[in-house]
Order: structure tokens, then sequence, then C-alpha cells
């Protein structure tokens, strides 16, 4: 029996191996219905990114939901998500052998590239004339992040007049990632979005007075999904944590706790020391990232008893803090973690199990986990749809 095999024959929750993601169907078809629906309210296009779900499943569903395409962050997420998607964004510079994985997508898939450079355009640009194909460019703005992205509106209309002046490129507009709002939802983003907005106008009118209007303004990211109408200039915004959401997401209002659809399903191992319970799920099931920009400490918290945080790790151990809790955990017991960053904990799993209350739906597999080229597989097979 396979390891996809063995994991497909958990009928029940109390038979799943623990540690391991679990995940709430019914939740996870609220939170794709919920932007879905806001996108096109809205008269906004979605497109989400893939990073956090890493399944075609979810893939497909955002596509049968209205979708524009899919944003990627590695060639292998481009590679799975074809399957399901023919428009298909990575979402930064795809350098050295990057672009010859994209260029042999099938010829049918729309490929869509951020970029921020000169030298990035041009090797680009050499390759796709190569493959005699042509590949769509957003030319990436830095508006607060300090990652990628240009600063200044000449450096933009200087590289998308480089694009555009190229037969292998198509210009296609701007993009921008705004992860450096990460205030709670509401007021507290009032400042940044308002700057934002303004250093928008900024980029967007040099670039019409160059004669190269962008024709895609494409922006946007969980924390700030909610508010992506109150930036007028945007056109197509790419959240990607929405899906599942996590403790971030939950704590800085973006989500309520009953979004979380995501847990790693954790089994408690031992009670022996006061004040603290030990479960099975250390830094390789739930990852290592603190919080950020919000408050609580720790590594995630219990799903029915918030209170009770994962307060230190080691590889396959997980501390829990009892002490302020007056829950009382036997050993042997089942608890489930909302993690602080759900995305990390998707790429450390093989496979996602589909809960129906406690009954296993489905097992997803994460087909876009790792980096190395694509293989036929588990994803190949049939899925419940959402």
């Amino acid at each position: 029996m396979s390891a996809y095999q063995a994991a497909a024959s958990a009928a029940t929750i109390d038979e799943i191996q623990t540690p391991a993601p679990v995940v709430d169907v019914a939740r996870v078809a609220r939170n794709l219905d919920r932007m879905a629906d806001y996108a096109q309210s809205h008269g906004l296009n979605l497109r989400p990114h893939v990073k956090t779900h890493k399944t075609t499943v979810i893939g497909a569903a955002q596509i049968r939901r209205g979708a524009v395409g899919l944003t990627c962050a590695t060639p292998r997420e481009m590679e799975v998500m074809s399957a399901v998607a023919s428009d298909l964004l990575l979402a930064h510079p795809p350098l050295g052998r990057k672009i010859d994985r994209l260029l042999e997508l099938p010829s049918a898939v729309n490929i869509v590239t951020a970029l921020d450079s000169a030298e990035a355009i041009d090797h680009v640009a050499a390759a796709a004339a190569a493959a005699d194909r042509t590949v769509r460019v957003f030319i990436e703005l830095d508006v607060g992040m300090r990652r990628v992205g240009v600063a200044a509106p000449a450096e933009a209309v200087a590289l998308a007049a480089r694009v555009a002046g190229t037969d292998s490129l198509e210009y296609g507009g701007i993009c921008f990632y705004p992860g450096h709002i990460r205030e709670a939802a509401g007021g507290e983003q009032d400042a940044k979005i308002a700057r934002l907005n303004d250093d928008l106008a900024g980029f967007v009118s040099a670039l019409e007075r160059a004669g190269l209007p962008p024709g895609i303004v494409s922006g946007g990211s969980t924390p700030t999904s909610w508010r992506t109408h109150e930036m007028p200039l945007v056109t197509e915004f790419r959240p990607g944590t929405y899906v599942f959401n996590d403790r971030t997401t939950a704590e800085i209002g973006a989500c309520s706790w009953d979004d979380c659809a995501l847990t790693v399903l954790a089994t408690v191992v031992s009670t022996s020391v006061p004040d603290q319970a030990v479960i099975d799920a250390g830094s390789k099931a739930l990852g290592r990232e603190p919080m950020r920009g919000v408050g609580g400490e720790g590594f995630g918290v219990l799903m029915d008893h918030r209170e009770v945080p994962v307060s230190g790790m080691s590889e396959e151990h997980g501390i829990l803090d009892l002490s302020s809790s007056e829950w009382k955990p036997q050993v042997g017991e089942l608890v489930r973690v909302i993690p602080n960053h759900v995305c990390i904990v998707v790429h450390l799993n093989d496979v996602l199990f589909a809960l129906d209350g406690n009954r296993v739906a489905d097992v997803w597999p994460v087909a876009a986990r790792g980096r190395s080229v694509a293989l036929a597989g588990a994803q190949e097979m049939q899925h419940l749809d959402l």
C-alpha cells in the first residue's frame, strides 16, 4: 500500500496518523464563495495566489467561481496549475532556468510574469523569442514592501517601454504587493491605504503620459482584500491565505476564527510537566514563524481552546502552555492547532485531509509543493468538487 493509499484509507478523523493537516470542507467552500462574491460585486477580477493551498482541487474551484487566472510562486506551481487554469502569473522574475520551465507549459496557457529590471526583461524576452512564444509582463512596483519592484514612476515608464518595444513580450500593466500593510483590518489600515493610492496614482499618471497606460493594475493580499474596492485604480487582486485563513489572519480581523479552515491535527503525548502538555506536532508540522504585526505569542493556538498557545517547539514536539486554561488534556487526546501561517504548514505536507464533520471526505495531494518538475500522479485522480 502506497503512502497516498494509506492516507486515503482513513475514514474518520480518529484514524488519521498525527500530525496531519485537516481541512473543513464547508469552511473552505464558504471562504471561496465569499471572496468570489466580493470580487463580482465590486467589478474586480480575482487572480488568487495558490501558494497557500498548492492543490488542483482548490485551484479548479477558484476558476469555477470566476477567477480570471491564478497566481503562482514557483515554476512547479505553474506546471501543476496549468491543468486547471489557462492564465497563470508567476509573481517574481523567472531568471536562470525558471523561464525555460515556464515556456514548456502547454501552448494554451497564457504565461504572465512580474519583472522589475532591464536584465530580467531581456532574459525573459530572449528565452521567449527562442521558444517562439509570447510572455505577458507586469512591471512590478514597490509601494512600501521594500522587497522587489521599482519605487519611482520614471523607472516604471522606462521598463514598460522596454517591454512594449520587444516582439516576444506583451506589456500587460503593473502589479504590486501591499505586504507591508499588516495592521488590523479596518481603520488602522487607513493611512497606509491612502498612501498606497497616492503612489499608484503617480505611477499610472506617468505611464499614461508616456502613452503606456496599464491595461491591468494587479495587487492585493488577504489582509487588505476586503478593502480592495477602496483602491480605485486596482483592476485585479491576488489574495491567497483567505482560502484557509490562519491565526494571523484572524488576529488582525481579516477573518473570523470560524473561517479558519485548516488546522493541524495532533496527539497529546505527555502531561508530565505541570501547566503544560506536549503534542506530536513541532516545527516540522507547524513551521516556526512567529506572529507578525499583531498581538499574541507562540506558534499557534488550539482551535477549541484559544487560550492555549503552542509556546515552544522542537522538531517533533510542541509545548502547550496550560497556565491560562482550566482545560486538562489527557494523554492520547486529539487536538487541532490553528497555525500562525498556514502557507508554510501546507508546504510541509504531502496531503490534506478534507473533513465533512469528523468524516474524511477526501484526501487532497499537495501536488504543487517542492520545486522539482511536477510528475503525473495522485493529482490526476478524481477528487471531491468544492
